[in-house]
């Protein structure tokens, strides 16, 4: 990662008004790093992201100490601020959180989703075999995800759910552009849906936890590939 790499950073178009400036500084950087243009271990600089943003360094400066505290940036000692990257045991902690968290809401979804929105499911799941660009595949499976999380019904689990996503960035590229994943994770989903249907929680969770399992195991085989490198 290069020190000037808030410099592709979009602009100060990408901030809002008429919300606190330490919130549209936070969430422009929020933004850049979901986006991929801030990666883990690029080096943020305030003077840098308040020339981008067109604020002042104090709320930039409050934006960064808010995503230190929340795990989303760190202090390095030789390239100072960086957005923090994520190691095996990180990793680790991270998919098992998931596993617990999404596995729940898939058994609550076999006792609380409508049939309307099992049938979206389903119609997202069958719309993925269509894609081919990795994009647009990213963008379906979260749409799936989040519908999923949604069909559960609890609003406080959905909050965790979405607490557990901030930390998901800093993943880094999708798991769905490796060989023949896209394809196992729809068929996984379908399992899912198939669960969902005969309104059995047990088998809907088992079947959501098993496909975060394997999207580990998939995220471990890019993790030692690159450190490899």
């Amino acid at each position: 990662m290069t020190d000037r790499a808030t410099s592709k950073l979009t602009g100060s178009s990408a901030v809002g008004r008429g919300e606190p400036r330490s919130e549209q500084a936070y969430r422009y950087i929020i933004d850049a790093i979901n986006s991929g243009e801030l990666p883990p271990g690029s080096r943020v600089r305030e003077v840098d992201l308040a020339e981008r943003t067109g604020l002042s360094r104090t709320p930039v400066r409050e934006a960064l100490n808010r995503l230190q505290l929340e795990g989303l940036v760190a202090n390095d000692p030789s390239r100072g601020t960086i957005i923090t990257e994520l190691d095996q045991s990180m990793i680790s902690e991270l998919y098992a959180m998931r596993e617990v968290l999404e596995g729940t809401a898939a058994g609550l979804a076999a006792r609380h989703a409508s049939e309307v929105e099992i049938a979206f499911l389903r119609e997202i799941n069958e719309r993925d075999a269509k894609l081919t660009d990795t994009s647009e595949l990213v963008r379906n499976n979260k749409l799936f995800h989040g519908t999923l999380y949604r069909c559960a019904h609890n609003r406080y689990l959905l909050r965790m759910i979405h607490s557990l996503q901030d930390s998901m960035m800093l993943l880094g590229p999708s798991t769905l552009a490796r060989d023949k994943r896209a394809e196992i994770a729809r068929d996984e989903h379908r399992q899912i849906i198939d669960a969902l249907e005969a309104r059995n929680p047990q088998a809907a969770e088992e079947m959501c936890r098993t496909h975060i399992r394997e999207s580990y195991k998939v995220r471990l085989e890019v993790f030692f590939e690159n450190y490899i490198d």
